[in-house]
């Protein structure tokens, strides 16, 4: 239960069904589908359509999308891996030999095709209820008519505008003389728009073949890409087993690689081999117990995680107790670990995750986004889409599983999560933030299991990350708890804004209630009813 006596925020409950993103426009949107009668799926895809027009920076229709979904509160959990593909004629020999021997983030061949488009139409073929076109209008009026930008918005837009001016399509869309909008601002995307409605009225082919699909793949092209219509006409998204692990009793499901949900099932695998009840949570053997597993899963992660249709990817073996155990062998309590090697890609803060569970108790775990912020920066011209920079998750080195490769799928850090327990879906939940995303899922998790925080205070606890050596911690661990974590051997430093964002709902098996929980450090917000 929180303190009334601090600014903060409570629980959101209901009985009839719920949601919760990091935009108040997507929230609205999501309510107002389920009160029409969609389900979660219909108001997960309309929300997020929302938000990749309102938050361009976080998201958008040139990025990818993964989703979990429990349908009716069971616990048969299915995934969807919605992440798009190399184009056919990039090779590490191709880059290598231009003088690549690292991925450039802001480079065209860092962009992968984009696969959110394919992946919601087949979300909404097997799940939605309502009309695909009607999930699309909310998004298309405030592309069309115009929306207000917020206030955490208005500050990460205004962090990429040397990545915008880059690029003159992209400046054009989302800057006003060289400038990005404030806070209270109304902005308008015609051509985005303008796409959307055509992938309202034609679905998938319309964004993938034809017109659009020749647009955006000469758009590339002219960047110096090497895209064809071909690789956009061949993006499948593909139906997926979950991966899981087991804590307290509970349940934790995940996407398989190339996800790096594994990061996560990973960590919690080293963490409960620790007696982390009695420990203060924000206190420094905590933060240092979550610090070290946090190292030892991403360096796992770096060595092994990639495309498993073109790689071998030892999944049983990564959550398998022995390996759990072998990776345990290597924490010194109160001692800063080797960080070599472990470094967690990037530190952004970028992506949207939602959740929504409706009357039914079907559960969606939705996440889209482009990346880094504004993606590569480069943007189409016609068709109004923003790329994403994905391929930034590959390695330009012939002998590692996560070599870039024609067709194939990078290393991918958004993570959807759901939670089961005892035959039923208890908790629909994620964490955006980039590399920071299976810390955050961890985090919260043992927030919640190890010292009994509700859904809100579980998002809203202080964060720390740790990141090649260097462990990022938020305002609100106190100058104490740093000079121990100082002690034991870690290099702080401060974050340069808040660590990711969550959202949450957990639904009692019990009662029937939702409780819904919201990022404070975002501008979004839960709702239910």
């Amino acid at each position: 239960m929180r303190n009334f006596y601090k600014a903060g925020r409570s629980v959101t409950y209901g009985l009839t069904g719920a949601v919760a993103s990091s935009s108040p426009h997507a929230s609205q949107a999501a309510l107002s589908i389920l009160k029409a009668g969609g389900n979660a799926m219909d108001a997960a895809i309309a929300a997020c359509a929302i938000q990749c027009v309102v938050d361009p920076m976080q998201t958008g229709i040139g990025g990818d999308c993964f989703a979990l979904v429990a349908m009716g509160g069971g616990s048969q959990v299915e995934g969807l891996n919605g992440s798009g593909k190399a184009p056919m004629a990039l090779t590490a020999d191709y880059l290598l030999s231009n003088g690549f021997d690292k991925m450039d983030p802001t480079s065209p061949h860092a962009i992968t095709v984009p696969g959110a488009i394919d992946a919601w139409t087949r979300l909404h073929e097997k799940y939605g209820s309502m009309d695909f076109a009607d999930l699309l209008a909310p998004a298309i009026d405030c592309a069309e008519n115009g929306f207000v930008v917020t206030q955490r918005t208005s500050v990460d837009w205004e962090m990429g505008v040397a990545k915008l001016l880059k690029n003159p399509a992209a400046s054009d869309m989302y800057l006003n003389n060289g400038k990005p909008p404030a806070a209270g601002t109304i902005w308008r995307l015609p051509k985005l728009a303008a796409t959307l409605k055509a992938i309202a009225k034609k679905g998938r082919a319309a964004f993938y073949e034809g017109d659009l699909a020749a647009q955006m793949a000469d758009s590339l092209k002219a960047a110096g890409g090497l895209h064809e219509a071909e690789d956009f006409a061949a993006t499948g998204a593909d139906f997926v087993a979950p991966i899981h692990s087991e804590y307290q009793g509970h349940q934790v499901h995940q996407i398989p690689p190339n996800g790096q949900g594994i990061t996560a099932l990973i960590m919690l695998n080293i963490l409960k081999r620790f007696d982390l009840d009695g420990l203060d949570p924000n206190g420094a053997q905590r933060l240092h117990l979550e610090a070290e597993a946090a190292r030892l899963a991403y360096l796992t992660r770096n060595k092994y995680v990639a495309d498993p249709t073109k790689a071998d990817v030892p999944t049983e073996m990564l959550l398998s107790d022995e390996f759990a155990d072998h990776l345990c062998k290597y924490i010194e309590v109160g001692k800063a670990g080797d960080p070599t090697g472990a470094n967690a890609l990037e530190r952004h803060r970028d992506t949207v995750y939602l959740t929504v569970v409706d009357k039914d108790r079907n559960a969606v775990s939705f996440i889209n986004s482009l990346f880094q912020g504004f993606g590569s920066g480069i943007a189409c011209p016609k068709t109004g889409v923003l790329f994403q920079n994905r391929g930034f998750g590959f390695v330009v080195d012939p002998d590692h599983p996560n070599c870039v490769a024609p067709g194939k799928r990078p290393m991918h850090t958004i993570i959807p999560g759901m939670v089961t327990k005892g035959g039923k879906a208890v908790l629909s939940y994620g964490v955006m933030g980039g590399g920071y995303q299976p810390v955050g899922h961890a985090h919260v998790l043992t927030n919640i299991w190890n010292y009994g925080m509700d859904v809100q205070e579980a998002i809203d606890s202080p964060r720390a990350f740790y990141d090649g050596g260097i462990l990022e911690v938020e305002e609100g661990v106190p100058a104490s708890v740093r000079a121990e974590l100082t002690a034991m051997g870690y290099q702080l430093a401060d974050t340069s804004m808040p660590l990711g964002g969550g959202q949450m709902i957990a639904i009692d098996a019990n009662t029937g209630v939702l409780s819904a929980g919201s990022e404070s450090r975002k501008d979004g917000c839960a709702i239910a009813y």
